[in-house]
């Protein structure tokens, strides 16, 4: 059984012709080894990504009648981060299906957010060319519940670089710095890593398509840095203000 066909399966759906779905699951990195397997997914992860921002876009917009154009945009950014659809990939074990070249799979490419998310994009991209976008839409509202059920606040939504820079400065006095760690890949597919540096001490790094993206996953990693070094110091300083016993 192809990896199409598996999927197919394991996602409950029909499909007359497999083509576009065996194509969605084809990384650039094994076209580059193989040219003649076809084309990769990148065309269907371009309509895949539109079809989501729609599906969602649509869901945030009835569900939070009250709400600007700025406060739906983070909302939806939340959901269709590469972070946020890795998730929605790995509950449907995406990784186990992609196809892969060799170096990129010596390279860790398939546990990477990038490429998971890429790939959901892909087969979103696929089941929108078969079905059209109902089916799509009702098929998307059920892999991705938990992510749409969720309604935290909007401050939890906070970009994570903006969190970052606000408690660089009440820190140190100083904004952030990210260090571009790597750059690889062909011109069409770059893979980014970078690290947020704050007062000269690297906090996170973070991985993604183009540089902006990396830079949000490094300041999230950093923030949880920042908070168990807070927690840290708050023990310190309870320990060192603690009254002394006499013997």
């Amino acid at each position: 059984m192809t990896p199409a066909k598996e999927l197919a399966a394991r996602l409950g759906l029909s499909f007359d012709d497999l083509g576009l779905l065996s194509q969605a699951l084809i990384h650039s990195s094994y076209i580059h080894e193989q040219p003649s397997a076809g084309p990769s997914n990148e065309r269907l992860e371009f309509l895949g990504d539109a079809v989501i921002a729609l599906i969602v876009s649509e869901v945030l917009w009835s569900r939070y009648p009250d709400e600007d154009e700025g406060s739906l945009t983070t909302r939806r950014a939340a959901i269709v981060s590469a972070r946020g659809l890795a998730r929605i990939a790995q509950r449907l074990e995406l990784d186990s299906y992609l196809v892969l070249g060799l170096g990129a799979t010596a390279a860790g490419e398939r546990s990477r957010k990038s490429v998971l998310a890429a790939t959901f994009e892909a087969v979103t991209g696929a089941i929108y060319m078969e079905h059209g976008f109902e089916p799509t839409r009702d098929w998307f509202l059920g892999v991705a519940g938990p992510e749409l059920e969720a309604k935290p606040e909007l401050d939890e939504l906070k970009p994570p670089k903006s969190v970052l820079q606000e408690l660089s400065y009440q820190h140190t006095g100083r904004a952030p710095h990210y260090r571009l760690v790597s750059e690889v890949g062909p011109p069409h597919a770059r893979h980014y890593t970078v690290e947020a540096v704050v007062a000269g001490r690297s906090l996170g790094r973070g991985e993604g398509r183009n540089r902006r993206d990396a830079e949000t996953e490094a300041a999230r990693e950093a923030l949880t840095r920042f908070a168990e070094l807070a927690v840290n110091r708050d023990a310190k300083r309870a320990r060192r203000d603690r009254p002394k016993t006499r013997a």
